[in-house]
């Protein structure tokens, strides 16, 4: 029997963290041709989801897959990602929270990501990049916000293997 990773378990609990204390989880994702996400967000393969109560619908949080509705611009969207593919998850106000590393791509197409993980640099200093696009119904968000969480965001994420 082939062992779970730790991993969608690491992201329900920091989830959970961040509601309990009142915080507005986000996730960085790898976008890949398997992940469902409008595609005009996604900046250099990869898209920063708020994934926090208000700003979703029908949240699931598996072992394999994050599925969730979200608006974009005004407009629903069904959200599909691969727990394999999020970079990331912290919490907006603080940036505390925990990166991932960057995992093999699920589909054939991959370059570095299908390489094996002996020969693959692993990222440490991960920037995480909020575009003014990540999903939330409020988009009044200041951008002096945005800047502050940003750097919040690249001192307290911890790469786990």
């Amino acid at each position: 029997m082939q062992e779970i990773s730790t991993k969608p378990y690491l992201l329900r609990a920091l989830y959970e963290w961040c509601t309990d204390n009142g915080f507005t989880p986000h996730i960085a994702v790898r976008v890949d041709a398997a992940t469902r996400v409008p595609r005009q967000f996604v900046r250099n393969d990869e898209i920063v989801l708020n994934i926090s109560f208000e700003a979703t619908s029908q949240l699931q949080m598996g072992n394999e897959w994050i599925e969730f509705s979200a608006r974009f611009s005004g407009k629903s969207h069904k959200i599909e990602v691969q727990v394999a593919n999020v970079l990331a998850i912290y919490a907006r106000e603080n940036g505390q929270g925990m990166a991932f590393p960057v995992e093999p791509a699920s589909h054939s197409g991959a370059d570095l990501a299908s390489a094996p993980i002996g020969s693959r640099p692993v990222e440490r200093d991960r920037q995480i990049e909020e575009p003014a696009s990540s999903t939330s119904l409020d988009e009044s968000e200041s951008n002096a916000d945005d800047d502050a969480l940003k750097s919040a965001a690249r001192s307290h994420l911890k790469v786990v293997k």
